[in-house]
């Protein structure tokens, strides 16, 4: 995937102004030169105008500033082709058309400076990224995190991290641990891959459904499809169900029941959720039949732009490091958060791709050879709190690599087992 250079549409539109020569302007009267292919540009300036005293534009700088200011009044023609209208642009002047107005809106829309400004507020027409299909947990996360947002459905997680940090999306929602099956390893080698912040976090209860297609019954099932992870937590609740069939692991729970949909297989059922059976037209066989109701997803969200942290409210910082000299550290850097009394909520080892492998003494006499790690941790402090600060300052002694993922407000909403999604 390219990345989109917002400079590039704008020099472009703008390109021409480095050639343009002094134009004196009469009042009243059309221009015409030789880029009237362009545009065609009607106005009447004041004389009494102080930047434009007698209607000359001097300089570049001024023709810029003129256009600038007429493209900013530009007003769409009604009427007659040929009529002229009047409006006020800075005063009682005729309205200016910079660029020419279609009147069918059947060609593609060009990008604009819209396109690249700032995200918006908190939920109001986000874009927000996830991993899946319509009806996948990351949807649902993604809404729980950013209500009314635009929910852009990405087939891998690398996707969803490139979609924010080529502005396809404004975040990202992606889920790196489960209650039951542990931590979505993926998305932990992709934080430190891409330079995007944790913003914040939201844990959304899993409530697992079995689906088929309307009139199918359980003895008709001859496999069991879904995302490994939901095979797993649903392996005991399928053998009391009496389906001692074939599990077949998919990409996503929403998307095993979009297949089962899209090719009519009536020998096949889904783990998904209900909102997946009403996506796609499925009926529900069995509800809730996860093995263990404290079943929770941990999902993350992704910006380009760090929050600024506060201490008014409960904060979470992620960070993650490694050490030239191995896990002796370790201990040294948990030291420095217990002696300042921060509680660590998650700790997670991940090879260190660059260095996996560290020989200690002379590799001809056949010395051993240790496995290099880099360490996640999320701690109960904000970077505004000074314990944070001083501790950090601690670890970096002790580490080669430091980084911090983000500080961010903890998700503090009450949770219930029996949530149906």
């Amino acid at each position: 995937m390219n990345s989109i250079a917002p400079s590039k549409p704008i020099l472009k539109s703008l390109s021409y102004l480095d050639t343009t020569p002094k134009l004196s302007i009469p009042t009243g009267r059309k221009i015409q030169s030789k880029r009237s292919q362009i545009c065609n540009i009607k106005s009447i300036y004041k004389q009494e105008s102080r930047s434009f005293a007698a209607g000359l534009v001097t300089n570049r700088a001024d023709w810029q500033t003129s256009c600038a200011i007429l493209a900013s009044n530009v007003v769409s023609q009604q009427g007659a082709e040929n009529t002229d209208i009047v409006t006020s642009v800075n005063g009682a002047h005729q309205t200016l058309d910079l660029v020419p107005i279609l009147k069918e809106n059947n060609l593609p829309k060009p990008l604009s400076i819209t396109d690249f400004s700032p995200a918006p507020m908190h939920g109001s027409e986000l874009r927000v990224a996830y991993q899946g299909v319509p009806g996948a947990y990351s949807e649902a996360a993604a809404g729980k995190a950013y209500p009314n947002c635009v929910a852009i459905p990405c087939d891998q997680f690398e996707v969803a991290f490139q979609a924010v940090g080529h502005w396809i999306a404004d975040r990202a929602v992606l889920p790196v641990e489960n209650s039951l099956g542990g931590s979505i390893h993926r998305n932990y080698d992709l934080l430190l891959r891409h330079n995007l912040h944790i913003v914040g976090e939201v844990q959304l209860p899993v409530h697992h459904c079995l689906l088929a297609l309307p009139g199918v019954r359980k003895e008709d099932l001859n496999r069991v499809i879904s995302h490994p992870q939901a095979l797993s937590q649903c392996e005991s609740t399928l053998t009391k169900l009496g389906l001692n069939v074939a599990r077949e692991a998919f990409d996503d729970t929403a998307g095993a029941a979009e297949f089962i949909a899209t090719h009519n297989l009536r020998d096949t059922a889904a783990i998904a959720s209900s909102r997946a059976a009403e996506l796609y037209g499925l009926q529900v066989l069995a509800d809730g039949i996860q093995d263990d109701s404290s079943n929770v997803t941990r999902f993350v969200m992704l910006a380009r732009e760090p929050i600024i942290p506060r201490t008014d409210r409960p904060f979470k910082t992620s960070i993650v490091f490694a050490h030239d000299e191995g896990m002796s550290v370790l201990f040294k850097v948990l030291s420095a958060f217990e002696f300042r009394n921060i509680s660590l909520t998650k700790i997670e080892s991940r090879p260190y791709k660059n260095r996996p492998i560290r020989v200690v003494g002379d590799a001809s006499t056949g010395t051993a050879k240790h496995f290099e790690y880099m360490f996640y941790i999320d701690f109960e402090a904000s970077m505004a709190d000074p314990r944070a600060q001083n501790a950090l300052a601690e670890v970096q002694e002790f580490t080669s690599f430091l980084r911090v993922l983000g500080s961010y407000p903890m998700d503090m909403t009450p949770w219930s087992p029996n949530r149906d999604l």
